[in-house]
């Protein structure tokens, strides 16, 4: 494997201008990355994920609820994902990756309507391995790039803003986390908006160097904040910090809840699951997009590096971690192409500079290995225990500002911004196969025989 450089010359020879890839190691579709080999450490995001593995740990309540596991055994869920979660950024896909979010609610409906134990935790299983299975073929064929440019621009829009209003939707709904941590929530996020995107700050930063050290820490701030308040507004227990490494429990995961000890489920299981994972792989191809666009968004800032987002080398990528995690620890949150929130407060601070951050790559595998760091500690998790809700919310409502922004920002007429409305409405309160289905209609009626072209009506131009 031969190593690319981002310098081409030797002995005397001009560097190329121009923005140049990052180096690593091709290999096949993939570009292998290790780090302090071919990207800086940053250790301002590895300390940002040390404490923002709080998200990844607030999946465990979903699955004690719906399999039934004990807590240890879904910490080790946890972990199987935590590592798998670090193939991205190593194999060339400049992503921080996630969950499936808003599609969360929509696998667990589904699950639900299986017998608690051994039929649900098989339904679970098929569900997973076959939407891996289906996202490699995407990938392998290279459908998957074709999928992205092919959609309509208003149905872009629709699915993205759809995600962003079902996020809001599932914090503030009733039995949501805001209602068990409005006052924490209220302050933490008002924080992290106010760090990620004031303008009064912005200026502020770029004057004051202390300014400028809060705002590397991204959304940590925020969390460190969340633990002190929620106890302090009485909507949490003070944190009991415990010394030690945490205790998964891999060999009941394996024994009662994965094909080793259950088998493989039945043929009719992974029948019964493809409409969940059609309608799921909409949501896949939402989060696809707002990758897409926030890796865009960096290279109009950072003119000297060249980053590529391959629809088809992520598809992979996720693609392999469903399917490996449908066999040996199947996940109700899942195994998704990105987690938009962190996405956005890595790109953020990547925007900032090469000072700030030298490499996109070396900021988002920072961050992912600090929340493997942060996931073995158990003083880091017994601290941010009691603010899972905090940090689910913080997570959620950043992924639906994002989403919004962006999904305005695919429309390239008044008659797109109309069909998406109705789309991500839909979308929000029906389901992810009712959305896509009302934006197909909708711009099928209005565009016709320009259905895949639409119109630029040139209402925003400016904004490019």
């Amino acid at each position: 494997m031969a190593q690319t450089t981002d310098s081409a010359g030797t002995g005397g020879e001009e560097e190329p201008k121009g923005p140049q890839t990052s180096p690593h190691w091709k290999l096949g579709p993939f570009q292998v990355r290790l780090p302090f080999v071919h990207y800086r450490f940053e250790w301002a995001d590895y300390t940002q994920g040390l404490f923002m593995c709080a998200v990844d740990l607030a999946a465990i309540p979903l699955m004690v609820s719906l399999l039934g596991m004990p807590f240890e055994v879904a910490l080790a869920v946890i972990l199987i994902n935590g590592l798998l979660y670090l193939t991205h950024h190593m194999l060339g896909d400049p992503v921080v990756p996630g969950w499936i979010t808003p599609a969360i609610p929509l696998v667990m409906a589904y699950c639900e309507t299986f017998p608690e134990g051994e039929e649900r935790i098989h339904a679970l299983i098929s569900f997973q391995i076959l939407l891996g299975l289906f996202s490699i073929m995407l990938g392998v064929t290279g459908l998957a790039r074709r999928v992205v440019k092919a959609i309509p621009a208003a149905i872009k829009a629709g699915v993205l803003i759809g995600a962003g209003i079902a996020a809001v939707q599932r914090i503030f709904d009733e039995g949501g986390e805001f209602h068990e941590f409005p006052i924490t929530i209220t302050i933490a996020v008002g924080l992290a908006f106010f760090l990620m995107y004031s303008r009064a700050f912005s200026s502020w930063r770029s004057r004051n160097r202390f300014a400028m050290q809060i705002a590397k820490l991204g959304v940590l701030p925020c969390i460190l904040l969340a633990v002190i308040v929620a106890p302090l507004a009485g909507e949490a227990e003070w944190s009991e910090v415990e010394w030690g490494i945490i205790q998964p429990d891999f060999i009941t995961l394996w024994q009662e809840y994965t094909i080793f000890g259950l088998g493989l489920p039945p043929l009719e299981m992974f029948l019964a699951a493809i409409p969940t994972v059609l309608a799921t792989y909409i949501v896949v191809f939402g989060d696809s997009l707002q990758a897409d666009s926030l890796i865009k968004e960096g290279n109009k800032a950072r003119p000297d590096e060249h980053i590529e987002y391959d629809p088809n080398r992520a598809h992979i990528i996720f693609g392999g971690r469903n399917t490996l995690m449908g066999v040996i620890g199947p996940d109700v949150a899942m195994a998704g192409p990105v987690w938009a929130a962190m996405q956005a407060v890595v790109v953020e601070r990547y925007k900032e500079g090469k000072k700030a951050m030298k490499s996109l790559f070396g900021g988002m595998g920072s961050f992912r290995w600090g929340t493997n760091t942060g996931l073995l500690l158990l003083p880091i998790v017994t601290l941010v225990e009691p603010i899972l809700g905090v940090a689910m919310a913080l997570t959620l409502l950043i992924q639906a500002f994002v989403s919004v922004r962006i999904g305005i920002m695919e429309t390239r007429s008044q008659r797109d911004l109309g069909i998406a409305g109705i789309t991500a409405g839909t979308l929000a309160l029906m389901g992810a196969a009712w959305g896509l289905g009302v934006g197909v209609l909708l711009t099928l009626i209005i565009y016709g025989r320009h259905f895949f072209k639409g119109e630029d009506d040139g209402t925003f131009a400016a904004r490019d």
